[in-house]
């Protein structure tokens, strides 16, 4: 968290966890890549957004990693992503768990923290590692607002369903079908942001989702 942060403002705090593992390979991370350009786009176009979104980026192959730490909406780069490896779901949720702990400021009985997280999780397959007690973990402690997107058809929905109640399924792999998405993200996030600015804490706002997008009950 950097030293030299206001107190008094509340920042919006976006994690995006992206799955980097081999069947990613291809078309899949360049569209991922090319969401993730779409969506600082859009958001640095929003003056609410541009205020009070911080974002960070954790990839996961056979292992997690914060290739991004919570940055300001404004300083944030792209980082580079690149497929392989297996699909350490479990590694990237724990990492999850300690990044939202170091970074994002809680209330206290004289000030008031940041608000609640967005967390959107992106995978097109079945965790390779332990990730139940992760997955429960981040369920109980209601920290923030996640959904979880599964891509293809090796997705399970009851492996998502496990971690959050919002899942969505692309119907395919296309780059225009990742666009959507990440448009229909940064959506989700402009709404959340502007109802923040006129109500305070709001919980996440989710638009119609695109025709490429099913929200599964």
């Amino acid at each position: 968290m950097p030293d030299n942060l206001d107190p008094a403002m509340r920042r919006m705090p976006v994690y995006l966890l992206l799955d980097c593992s081999t069947s990613m390979e291809g078309e899949s991370v360049e569209a991922v890549k090319q969401g993730v350009k779409y969506l600082l786009s859009e958001l640095r176009g929003d003056p609410d957004a541009i205020e009070r979104v911080w974002i960070s980026v954790i990839t996961f192959d056979s292992s997690a990693r914060q290739v991004v730490p919570l940055t300001e909406l404004e300083q944030f780069k792209e980082p580079p992503l690149t497929a392989n490896g297996s699909t350490a779901l479990g590694d990237a949720l724990r990492l999850l768990l300690k990044s939202v702990d170091q970074e994002v400021r809680k209330t206290t009985p004289t000030q008031k923290g940041d608000y609640r997280p967005l967390v959107f999780l992106m995978t097109d397959g079945e965790p390779t590692d332990s990730w139940e007690s992760a997955a429960d973990e981040v369920k109980r402690r209601r920290f923030g607002n996640i959904i979880a997107c599964g891509a293809g058809p090796s997705v399970r929905t009851e492996t998502l369903k496990r971690i959050t109640e919002i899942v969505v399924l692309l119907n395919d792999y296309k780059p225009e079908t990742f666009k959507a998405f990440f448009k229909w993200v940064s959506a989700s996030v402009v709404t959340t942001s502007q109802k923040i600015a006129a109500k305070g804490e709001a919980p996440l706002d989710l638009p119609a989702p695109p025709p490429q997008i099913q929200i599964i009950p």
